[in-house]
């Protein structure tokens, strides 16, 4: 069950399956030897091994969302994640003061 699973784990096959990657051309892609990708990605989405943060960072690359997408145990703020990652730089700055607006208003 996908829910027993550590989040980045999970975070990566969804992202995999999202962008249709086979577990083999996103190890490759993300820099692992081609003999060892399949079995390395497969380990890391079945929660038997974790990649170290240099490996994760370079999966989050190729999966095109942000590194801390693939950490945050909160599905809500994993998708606030993503939807700040596709924004322009303007655009998020724009989206953090409005956030921040939103808190000060919340705590007042």
């Amino acid at each position: 069950m996908d829910s027993d699973l550590p989040v980045i784990a999970r975070r990566i096959r969804e992202a995999r399956r999202r962008l249709g990657l086979s577990q083999y051309a996103l190890g490759v892609a993300a820099g692992i030897d081609e003999m060892s990708a399949s079995p390395r990605i497969n380990q890391y989405e079945r929660g038997k091994h974790t990649p170290d943060f240099s490996t994760a960072t370079r999966l989050a690359a190729v999966l095109r969302v942000p590194t801390p997408y693939l950490y945050t145990e909160d599905d809500t703020l994993a998708e606030a994640l993503l939807v700040l990652w596709r924004m322009s730089e303007a655009r998020r700055h724009a989206a953090l003061n409005m956030l921040r607006a939103m808190a000060s208003e919340s705590s007042a």
